[in-house]
């Protein structure tokens, strides 16, 4: 039998994750129509930036006629994280990705494309993440663009009620990990509680410092009061 080639491999473990962008960059489309962008410019965002909590964050600041610096500001302080995953997966690249096929491949690094390419045993080739990454940001993309489109044209009380599914997958994704975990609980809440302190203690700060403040002040006292010992 013919051995699958890596592209066609990425695609297939690719799938899953496209189905599952569907859904959560439709919410995101409508979020972005519901704050003026047109669904032309909701699809752009998408398609230049893979992030689902960077680019809820990001069209709150436009919304919010925030600053560059701001925005800057707040797209590194929440997607630092995809720099850490590059780093890990870098040890399990194969010996033909090149210095532009890294950087081709980092455009599409997001937690699940991560995942999939970890668990990979064989080294990740480019053909494979190139794969898997197309796929992923078509389904990411065409949500964001069905979304968006259905926002302009749906009644707003049905945009209003479709525009808190987002929030309701950040939820999603927080719940499984805090029951697990106590660090990442006492996050989770920690965040939570300065968040609700800057909208009436500081109601003229900005969205997005308020993002950066309840990020870098959770996460610091969290690594002290529950550090990770190193592993192997």
């Amino acid at each position: 039998m013919r051995k699958r080639s890596d592209f066609v491999s990425g695609l297939i473990a690719g799938i899953p994750i496209a189905l599952g962008y569907l859904s959560v960059s439709f919410a995101f489309g409508i979020s972005a129509v519901r704050c003026g962008l047109s669904y032309l410019e909701a699809s752009a965002i998408s398609l230049s930036c893979l992030t689902s909590a960077g680019q809820v964050a990001g069209v709150e600041i436009i919304a919010a006629d925030g600053t560059l610096f701001e925005m800057a500001a707040v797209q590194f302080t929440i997607n630092l994280r995809y720099a850490l995953m590059g780093i890990s997966l870098s040890q399990k690249l194969d010996t033909k990705f090149t210095l532009p096929h890294r950087l081709l491949a980092a455009y599409g690094i997001t937690d699940e494309i991560f995942a999939v390419c970890s668990v990979r045993e064989e080294p990740l080739t480019p053909s494979f993440m190139y794969g898997t990454i197309i796929i992923s940001a078509s389904g990411w993309v065409s949500g964001t663009f069905i979304g968006a489109f259905a926002g302009k044209s749906l009644p707003d009380s049905i945009t209003s009620a479709l525009g808190i599914v987002i929030y309701g997958m950040f939820i999603a994704i927080v719940i499984p990990a805090a029951k697990k975990s106590v660090g990442i609980l006492f996050t989770a809440v920690l965040a939570s509680l300065i968040s609700i302190s800057c909208r009436y203690l500081l109601p003229n700060l900005s969205g997005g410092f308020a993002v950066i403040i309840c990020a870098v002040a959770a996460s610091a006292a969290s690594a002290i009061l529950f550090p990770k010992e190193d592993g192997e």
